[in-house]
């Protein structure tokens, strides 16, 4: 009786000592000024460049492009985004709050995995009455933006979509139930002076999506379109791949350099096991990520304590400065995306211009007085390669074949927008205005690169002096038949 009861005090006393050299390891907390340095929050930012650049840029864009996407209903276009153009994209019609906004940082993955985690590590959140919650079960159920504020303080989804000075009005199309899901986070920081980071709901494989109650895929898809940088984070003990985890990789298809891959809490393995999860996790993820070059995966712990004895530490900590010099890579780099984000969007503006007014001058040509109008552009949008609709404009035009929309969205989009409603580029011309396509040339062709130049070269961007018809140039069409 007496061996039984020593035994158990035993346990007991070995079971103490455990949990207070547990207790004593989670207390101590690691050294966080290497973040401070590698992302140079200290150097005051050019504001007032900044400030210029976005004031020509915001010119440029609401004087050159949005008059031909709102003449030839774009944003109609941007319905059927996905299918006509994969990759990232402006709004249905760019606001200023998407012109103006910071870049997005977006954290995707399983449930516990440690993206909310990595946030409070990042922002120095921990202990703080506005650290983002963390446990071992699934925690986070809404989209968290978190970005700069004076003050400290939640803003409602509702509130963030009716703000159209903010880059989140677009998201009321998914419903109301969705934004009672989306929550917004200000407060004071460096670091959110230059960046926004979003959390995202964890993937959980045995829930369907209907049970979320709003369209999951579609809105992480509004999410993805937009972000600059993308982290998938993974847990080394939990590495399940899914459908759903398989759908969100589709999503990702044209995003491939946006996507850095994260093997969190690698401490809690040894180097052994951890070599062995490494390649188990591209062997999951091999069948979902069809490019050459992988994507760059990080290995760390990234919490705000110290690492687990008797791990690679001197790896780990090279691994998260690498990740935070890719960071600040973004943030250093935001105007120059931003510029060519826009001219890039610019480029599928003028296309779609160019193809709808083909399409416009194709039914017209193809109209007599005893045409029925339906049959004959049922005709022409069901089979446009027998018009030469796109050929045409390879062939006229600077145009590649690999920027040339879905054929099957422009289906759709007459189908909501009547030929007859379009006027031919030729006759979209003033004299004090200038013609559409001429302006969108010049934006694609001089304004937005002289402007990613000046840039560049450290030069202040001003207001050009001359106005969008050029410097007393009277507009060209060479559109236009003699």
């Amino acid at each position: 009786m007496k061996g039984t009861i020593s035994v158990c005090c035993f346990v007991s006393l070995l079971l103490l000592q455990a949990t207070a050299e547990e207790e004593d390891f989670t207390s101590v907390l690691r050294d966080r000024s290497h973040i401070d340095e590698t992302l140079r929050l200290a150097t005051e930012e050019k504001a007032a460049d900044y400030a210029a650049a976005i004031q020509r840029l915001r010119k440029i864009y609401h004087t050159s492009i949005k008059p031909m996407e709102q003449a030839y209903k774009y944003n109609e276009l941007r319905q059927h985004e996905i299918s006509a153009y994969p990759g990232r994209t402006l709004g249905e019609s760019a606001t200023d709050g998407e012109i103006t906004s910071k870049p997005m940082v977006l954290f995707l993955g399983p449930w516990s995995v440690g993206k909310s985690s990595m946030i409070n590590y990042l922002l120095g959140l921990n202990d703080s009455p506005y650290q983002l919650y963390t446990g071992a079960e699934p925690t986070t159920s809404e989209f968290t933006v978190i970005m700069h504020g004076e003050k400290i303080r939640s803003v409602e989804g509702i509130v963030m979509a009716a703000d159209s000075s903010r880059s989140f009005s677009p998201l009321e199309k998914f419903g109301q139930n969705f934004l009672e899901k989306l929550i917004g986070i200000e407060m004071p920081h460096k670091l959110l002076e230059r960046v926004t980071f979003v959390d995202t709901p964890g993937i959980i494989e045995n829930r369907k999506q209907q049970e979320r109650g709003y369209p999951f895929n579609d809105v992480c898809q509004w999410f993805i379109d937009r972000a600059d940088l993308i982290f998938v984070v993974f847990d080394p003990t939990k590495l399940d791949v899914g459908l759903e985890l398989e759908m969100l990789f589709r999503q990702l298809k044209g995003r491939e350099s946006q996507i850095r891959i994260i093997l969190n809490k690698a401490d809690n393995l040894v180097t052994q096991d951890l070599m062995r999860v490494y390649g188990a996790l591209f062997w999951s993820l091999a069948p979902l990520i069809n490019v050459t070059e992988p994507p760059r995966v990080y290995v760390s712990s990234f919490w705000p304590y110290d690492y687990a004895p008797d791990t690679s530490r001197d790896l780990f900590k090279r691994e998260e400065i690498s990740l935070l010099e890719d960071l600040n890579q973004v943030i250093e780099n935001r105007m120059e995306n931003k510029i060519a984000f826009i001219r890039q969007h610019g480029i599928r503006v003028r296309i779609h211009g160019l193809l709808v007014d083909r399409y416009v001058q194709t039914f017209k040509e193809k109209m007599s007085f005893f045409s029925d109008p339906e049959l004959v552009f049922k005709e022409i949008v069901d089979d446009p390669d027998k018009f030469y609709i796109f050929k045409s404009i390879l062939a006229k035009t600077n145009v590649s074949k690999f920027d040339l929309p879905n054929r099957d969205a422009y289906r759709d989009f007459f189908g909501i927008n009547p030929v007859t409603n379009f006027k031919p580029l030729a006759s979209q011309c003033s004299y004090i205005g200038g013609c559409l396509l001429d302006k969108i040339e010049k934006a694609i062709t001089n304004e937005l690169p002289a402007l990613l130049s000046s840039i560049n070269s450290g030069k202040q961007p001003g207001l050009s002096s001359c106005e969008a018809t050029g410097c007393g140039e009277k507009p060209k069409n060479r559109y236009r038949k003699n």
